[in-house]
């Protein structure tokens, strides 16, 4: 299997093949940049008044296969500015990156295969034909602002597929594909689980009955896991004044994502985070080192105005509920507090059947002057969470440069059932917040002293954990979660009344139910059930009818099992997880 560097130089070198081709094809093109990405590549082009569309990608891939069999190696040169810009006096996109390469102070480079030359600071593989000429393909078209700036020209991007093998392309197809079908946006307005209102406007989801269902249990198993561990419920509005954001320093680092309220006489923002609530919170007590830990837990919704473009269903939205806690520590307890964590989101991930993970943790780089707090604090702060993830068996990775200025942190990196991954929980120590809101506890020399806040979350954003669910179960959720448990299906008019007796006992034993009595053939009755994906279906005809029974059928086996209507409920209680 290809090393990271080997993948990406395969990516990269399969871009330049890229634009080649284009090149070949619209001389009149000009070509702007095309890196390496996850799965692939892509490089952005200006056709002026042409426009290309996917229909166009079979014949870029075809010149693409036709260019492959002439290309070798990647030549190498270096040149001065004024040969540069006599090469490309022609594409205002490389002089102007030709601007952005001199400010930076850097060499400039060009790198040759073929025909083909191009302004690139490397990172290709040594002989082309060590790229399997079957292990990629061109996958879609899209527009993108030159340097991301919507002030700037809209490109054309064409996006690329590549993998060290034929069989890995493939797969990945084929996830492609699986993912298609489990949209949690095609599968929550089937499944009636929520509502994307353009009155309401983008990245603003609203709940469905059936929705609020799943949202609702997910929520009170996070808050019995936290109970359990000595955490406190808080509250907190939905607005602040904004010199708490200008304190807490997220005024400056969201900018212009920042919702703002303007009220008769004070300026207002929504908040962005639940942290600096918590602060105030923590700052309004007299603490003691024998009372730390301090462990705050809040479900809320937190606001942030995304660009439209980036907004996505439940996994990318504006109001984001977060199942936020924060935890107010000495120094020698972040590893404990760590441990206990990592339990409730070994427990919480379980239920779900996301065991597959790994865990970055992210460290401080070689410049110190980058990160705010002690030395002395940040070592035992690292080591604290490095000796919490080997005494937890963790699957981790040391990743150096990676941790916020405000302190180190272990990202959780789950994979779904269909192999795609997700960063979700995290472990963040913060020396940041206790300085700039001048926290304190007294300690055992009667000193003042500074708290560690260790940040965590659980589930991150619950919107986008619902969408991953969604797609995690294909819409099938276990009988626990799931917003409708049984399905009663009576054969005809005649079996309304004892399935009515069924259906009032379950409701009675607080198991979700819905009767499936219209007047349409059982035959569509059951296939309408199925398409609900509900867990359990009871049908009632005759026999059951005489025999005070039911006939219960298991989605997920398929199997039917017959029941004395008395013992319907101990079995669904007794089932409660399954």
């Amino acid at each position: 299997m290809a090393s990271v560097n080997e993948i990406g130089n395969i990516r990269h070198s399969l871009a330049h093949l890229l634009a080649a081709a284009v090149l070949e094809l619209w001389p009149t093109a000009k070509n702007t940049i095309g890196p390496a990405i996850e799965n692939g590549f892509y490089y952005d082009f200006d056709f002026g008044s042409e426009k290309i569309s996917d229909a166009d990608l079979p014949k870029i891939e075809k010149k693409m296969r036709e260019i492959y069999k002439s290309w070798r190696e990647f030549g190498y040169k270096e040149v001065r500015e004024a040969e540069a810009r006599e090469i490309y006096k022609d594409n205002s996109y490389k002089l102007e990156l030709l601007n952005d390469i001199k400010s930076r102070n850097e060499k400039i480079t060009l790198y040759t295969s073929g025909a083909f030359t191009d302004l690139c600071r490397g990172g290709h593989v040594d002989e082309m034909r060590s790229i399997a000429i079957d292990s990629f393909k061109l996958s879609h078209i899209a527009g993108a602002y030159w340097k991301g700036d919507a002030s700037r020209p809209m490109l054309t991007r064409i996006y690329g597929l590549a993998f060290h093998k034929k069989e890995e392309l493939q797969k990945y197809e084929t996830q492609l594909e699986e993912a298609k079908k489990r949209d949690h946006k095609k599968l929550g307005r089937e499944l009636g689980l929520f509502t994307l209102s353009p009155l309401v406007g983008s990245g603003l989801p609203l709940m469905q009955p059936k929705g609020m269902i799943i949202r609702k249990a997910i929520e009170d198993f996070l808050w019995d896991l936290h109970r359990k561990r000595g955490y406190s419920r808080v509250w907190t509005p939905h607005i602040a004044k904004e010199e708490l954001y200008v304190t807490s320093g997220h005024a400056a680092k969201f900018g212009d994502e920042l919702f703002r309220v303007q009220g008769k006489e004070e300026k207002f923002i929504m908040k962005p985070m639940n942290c600096p609530h918590h602060m105030q919170i923590f700052a309004d007590n007299q603490w003691s080192y024998r009372d730390l830990p301090v462990r705050y837990f809040e479900h809320a919704t937190v606001y942030r105005d995304e660009k439209s473009g980036q907004l996505g269903g439940l996994t990318r939205v504006r109001a984001i509920t977060q199942d936020d806690g924060h935890l107010f520590c000495r120094v020698d307890q972040i590893k404990e507090e760590v441990s206990t964590i990592v339990q409730v989101i070994r427990e919480f991930y379980d239920r779900f059947s996301l065991n597959d993970y790994w865990v970055s943790l992210s460290v401080r780089g070689e410049d110190k002057s980058k990160y705010l707090g002690a030395e002395d604090s940040w070592k035992k702060a690292e080591d604290a969470l490095d000796d919490a993830a080997k005494a937890n068996n963790l699957n981790y990775t040391r990743v150096v440069g990676e941790a916020a200025f405000y302190g180190p942190k272990l990202d959780f990196i789950f994979k779904d059932s269909i192999g795609r991954e997700w960063q979700l929980a995290t472990i963040q120590c913060d020396f940041n917040l206790p300085e700039r809101f001048d926290l304190s506890f007294t300690n055992d020399r009667s000193g003042k002293e500074r708290p560690v806040v260790i940040h965590r979350a659980i589930s991150g954003s619950l919107e986008r954990f619902m969408g991953i669910l969604i797609e995690h179960y294909a819409g099938a959720f276990p009988y626990w979660l799931a917003p409708i448990q049984v399905a009663i299906v009576p054969v005809s008019e005649k079996h309304h009344e004892y399935a009515n007796k069924c259906e009032v006992l379950l409701n009675d034993g607080d198991i979700r139910t819905e009767m499936f009595n219209s007047n349409d053939t059982v035959g569509k009755r059951i296939r309408l059930f199925k398409m609900q994906k509900i867990p359990y279906a009871i049908v009632i005809g005759d026999k059951e009818q005489a025999d005070d029974t039911v006939t219960l059928e298991n989605r997920d086996t398929g199997k039917s099992t017959v029941l004395k209507q008395d013992t319907l409920v101990d079995f669904f209680k007794n089932n409660l997880l399954k």
